[in-house]
């Protein structure tokens, strides 16, 4: 620790939340409410050349009260190294703990980070599709589809929930009707193997327009052109106009639907594969934005259609996540805990 470090009385926690396209940025006073902090600030990734950039600018004058740093980062963690999946940085704990001189650096998956705040979590932070009948203790499942698409888990151990984090997203697809079949095999075309993300996430949803397109399921009229050449991401343009339904729409509503299809039968089958008795917790910007498409697609009817498993997974709560920073929340709780 630096000997400013230790001359000063003010001790803050450092929390991050770290995406393909956004890094947000936090800090919190060691001990406070983790709802409450000092300050919150956005970055875009691609501005800049890595993670050490950021932080001297977001740090300022507060660099030397930070005595420890907890970041979620969309990608594995390897030996306290995390490369992030669809962005070209690598984030390093040790190299970071030397050149700030913090006490502690952890390093979570992204979902890891998710899941570590659902036990925080209620009332209006959580938009309950199905309260269901939850299991005291019991298992619980996170898919977040965001940029990517991100899967973890929690288990009941020692009094508390613990999260987990997996590369489930990256998993291979596995369409539920014709029309997803021929789906699959346009896509097979273009990537040696289809990942659930290349469908169910911001990624992935050019994927499922592009393939509705060239199958001529409907068709797309000069504005609609205009708007995805003259969009950066076609993403947005994608969602927004599917969510609005107006007339020459068509393409992108279908595409919206596809994505809640495929999201649905990936939380169940995410409930059986973990036993998730504790519930569904659903995450990322998508879910959030598209929230009254859940309803119009039937999500809990697709979700439930596991044959022989329906009078299970029924009893299965399934919620999606509001709470606007649940990143920043899981990794700060993961940090404060073990600086207290």
């Amino acid at each position: 620790m630096s000997p400013s470090k230790k001359q000063t009385s003010e001790r803050l926690l450092l929390a991050a939340d770290i995406g393909a396209t956004n890094t947000r940025l936090a800090l919190f006073a060691v001990g406070s409410d983790l709802r409450t902090p000092k300050r919150v600030t956005n970055f875009k990734g691609n501005d800049y050349s890595g993670l050490v950039e950021i932080l001297h600018e977001f740090l300022g004058d507060k660099e030397d009260a930070v005595v420890g740093a907890c970041f979620g980062a969309a990608g594995p963690v390897v030996d306290r190294h995390i490369q992030l999946t669809n962005l070209a940085w690598t984030i390093d704990a040790d190299e970071l703990k030397a050149t700030f001189g913090w006490e502690g650096v952890w390093l979570l998956n992204d979902l890891q980070a998710i899941a570590n705040s659902v036990p925080l979590l209620s009332g209006d932070e959580l938009h309950t599709l199905r309260a269901g009948i939850p299991e005291p203790k019991g298992k619980i499942a996170v898919i977040g589809p965001g940029t990517g698409l991100g899967i973890g888990f929690l288990t009941w151990a020692g009094g508390r929930y613990h999260a987990y984090s997996t590369e489930g997203g990256h998993s291979d697809f596995a369409p539920s009707d014709a029309l997803q079949d021929e789906m699959l095999s346009y896509l097979r075309r273009k990537f040696p193997q289809v990942a659930v993300e290349h469908v169910c996430s911001g990624i992935g949803l050019p994927n499922v327009y592009d393939f509705l397109k060239s199958s001529g399921k409907a068709a797309e009229p000069k504005w609609l052109a205009d708007e995805l050449s003259a969009a950066p991401d076609k993403t947005p343009v994608i969602v927004q106009n599917g969510i609005e339904r107006k007339p020459g729409s068509e393409l992108c509503q279908m595409t919206v639907k596809i994505f809640i299809d495929v999201l649905a039968a990936e939380a169940g089958n995410l409930a059986l594969l973990f036993g998730a008795t504790g519930g569904v917790f659903i995450g990322g910007g998508l879910p959030l934005y598209m929230l009254g498409e859940f309803d119009r697609y039937n999500f809990v009817t697709t979700f439930n259609v596991k044959t022989g498993y329906e009078y299970y997974l029924e009893r299965f709560p399934i919620h999606i996540i509001r709470y606007s920073e649940p990143g920043l929340l899981g990794a700060a709780a993961y940090g404060m805990q073990h600086l207290q």
